[in-house]
């Protein structure tokens, strides 16, 4: 546990032989946290004072406080929960969230914390761990035909890091930045007082104690079951869900199996055997390479979901997914639902929802934790303006016009890649539920006759379509966003998705500099070469970026005055044959959708805002001019007028 983070302040307290004797003041104090008192007309005493509250402290609301804490605003962050993750739920972490992270410098500590690609090989279909295999696919970027594509999308590469290793690391930098972290704290309720602040009522459960936090800001980062989406009473799509599943985590050693078996999902299915309801099938998922595992089950339709099998069972089952006598201990057991909900609008006010609180589906294509800390990351630089001056208050709004689709989009694709395994189960017998029917088809797929071979094709085929989970480069990094925060009114066409992205937008991602899209990845150097440097390293950091080549330098001229006209930072990056930055592959001259001397112009989030073809052929006033517009445009200046 990060060392300012404390759980056991007043340790009598939770056993209720304090009772509500403790003022307030001494638990505040004992916190490091400020307190009104009753010399203060404005304020209850005893009342804790904070610009931002984030509730909940998983991927979301911990990458939230990191982002903050790089524009130097600190906070308080509660959480319900004793400590961070116990259990390695989310564990792909894509290059989209990494690229996040790595604006703040967290990316190489966590990658190394993380079980890299050469875990991530392959995802499998088995009879068990150390039985008969049905097949496989390459998965995460390791397809010979799909690694350049992960390669040409980001510096970053995707990981494999269970919650567990990546909450910790994100609590303990947020901590250590300014955000004043309590877990075993809950969020009661909160109201809004006659200014505009709110008040929210949190409990202490370690001293049994009741008390309010005034604040500017409250960000709802506190799951499935948020209670600040149930006050705000933010309205939700729901789907019917698709069942239960049951997490076992598992302590074995399999390394002896994994030698011709490498990767990090092994579907188990037997429909040649029997097998109790509350787990007809499931996954074994490498929690730690190759000693920890989290075994998923799936229960049938007849499975009672209120009955709880024992500990004996669950052991055998694990036994059976295994397949040989290797030892086993269980360490934990969850259970949760399969959902498809998603709320149709993230935020009222100065209240902000994120991750799973607003999005909730199965964890099919890795896109939960992501997700998370992609809203964050959207999220906190506008916060950061708004609360600096530097943008108007509805710069807020953008974020639920940007993240709300991006939510519907990956719970409908994380809910079609779970649907999209009912036909394998189909294509391998698993659905009847006779197990003399089950024993039938499986034969029937070594049959050398015209039914064997429409069986085997009906798996290749189902085999194949998984890519899009496995594959899914498309739906991780081809996000656009529409609305104010986009000016694209220089754009002759509205945007359109095109090459491989137009025929298969899920797999396949095509990297554009058209308004909305992310900022390309492209590797550049100097003259004389050093250590290549991305583009992605270039931008964000909490400035704007402008990108410009030869002939571009009234541009640099229009950064400067806007910069100061504004008060918000711009960076300028010359790209191209002699200047300041080189590039060596061309890349750039492919992807930045420009002239030499246009211009790109890049927010805070490594987004693309706007983007010139050429310098105006008038003066370089009309640079300024129309690089003003833009970022006022963006910001919510042009309806606003001069903060």
């Amino acid at each position: 546990m990060p060392p300012s983070v404390d759980t056991n302040i007043f340790p009598n307290a939770a056993n209720g032989t304090t009772g509500n004797k403790i003022p307030i003041s001494r638990i505040c104090e004992a916190r490091g946290m400020k307190t009104y008192h009753s010399d203060s007309s404005q304020q209850t005493p005893g009342e804790v004072e904070t610009e931002f509250l984030i509730v909940g402290a998983g991927p979301a609301g911990a990458s939230l406080a990191c982002f903050l804490t790089s524009y130097g605003l600190k906070g308080i962050m509660i959480s319900s929960a004793p400590a961070t993750a116990n259990t390695p739920r989310a564990h792909i972490t894509n290059m989209a969230a990494l690229e996040c992270l790595r604006d703040i410098g967290l990316d190489e500590q966590l990658r190394e914390l993380s079980s890299e690609g050469h875990c991530m090989t392959h995802t499998r279909w088995c009879h068990s761990m150390a039985g008969e295999e049905y097949a496989r696919i390459h998965s995460w970027g390791h397809a010979p035909g799909r690694k350049g594509d992960y390669e040409m999308a980001s510096p970053c590469s995707p990981i494999d890091l269970p919650q567990t290793l990546l909450e910790p690391v994100l609590v303990r930098y947020a901590a250590q930045n300014g955000f004043n972290t309590r877990f075993n704290t809950a969020l009661s309720s909160f109201e809004i007082d006659n200014e505009g602040l709110i008040i929210a009522t949190v409990h202490d459960e370690v001293s049994n104690i009741q008390y309010k936090i005034r604040t500017k800001y409250l960000f709802g980062a506190d799951g499935a079951r948020s209670q600040v989406v149930k006050q705000l009473d933010l309205p939700l799509s729901i789907k019917p869900g698709q069942g239960l599943a049951i997490n076992v985590l598992v302590k074995t050693d399999l390394s002896h199996l994994v030698v011709h078996r490498r990767g990090n999902l092994h579907w188990v299915m037997q429909p040649d055997k029997e097998h109790p309801e509350f787990g007809w099938q499931g996954i074994v998922r490498m929690v730690k390479p190759w000693n920890e595992w989290m075994f998923i089950l799936f229960p049938n339709r007849d499975c009672d979901p209120s009955t709880e099998p024992s500990k004996e069972a669950y052991l055998q089952r694990v036994r059976d997914f295994i397949g040989d006598d290797t030892p086993a201990e269980i360490l934990d057991v969850s259970k949760w639902y399969i959902n498809e909900i998603v709320a149709e609008k993230y935020s009222e006010g100065n209240i902000f929802c994120m991750g799973d609180a607003v999005h909730r589906h199965p964890p099919m294509n890795g896109l939960g934790s992501n997700t998370c800390i992609q809203d964050a990351f959207n999220l906190a630089w506008k916060v950061a303006y708004v609360h600096k001056g530097q943008a108007p208050p509805s710069l807020l709004d953008t974020y639920s016009i940007e993240r709300q689709p991006v939510g519907r989009s990956i719970i409908t694709r994380a809910n079609q890649a779970f649907r999209d395994h009912f036909s394998v189960w189909e294509a391998l017998g698993t659905l009847p539920k006779e197990v003399e029917v089950r024993r039938k088809v499986l034969s029937e797929l070594r049959e050398a006759n015209p039914e064997g071979r429409k069986r085997r094709l009906a798996l290749q085929k189902a085999i194949t379509q998984t890519s899009h989970e496995f594959h899914g480069l498309g739906v991780e990094m081809g996000q656009v966003y529409h609305g104010p925060g986009i000016y694209d009114a220089d754009e002759p066409l509205p945007y359109e998705r095109r090459g491989r992205a137009a025929e298969d937008d899920v797999l396949y991602y095509e990297p554009s500099t058209h308004p909305g899209c992310r900022l390309p990845h492209v590797w550049l150097n100097k003259v004389i070469p050093t250590k290549p440097v991305s583009t992605i390293d270039l931008a964000g950091h909490g400035a704007f970026t402008l990108f410009t080549g030869i002939g571009g330098d009234a541009w640099k001229v229009a950064a400067n005055q806007v910069s100061e006209e504004l008060g918000v930072p711009i960076n300028v990056h010359s790209i191209g044959f002699r200047q300041v930055w080189e590039d060596v592959y061309f890349d750039w001259e492919r992807l930045r959708g420009v002239n030499e001397d246009g211009a790109v112009l890049v927010r805070p989030d490594r987004v693309v805002g706007w983007r010139a073809k050429a310098v105006p052929t008038a003066t370089e006033s009309s640079c300024n001019s129309r690089l003003s517009q833009a970022i006022r445009a963006i910001l919510g200046l042009h309806s606003e007028g001069n903060l």
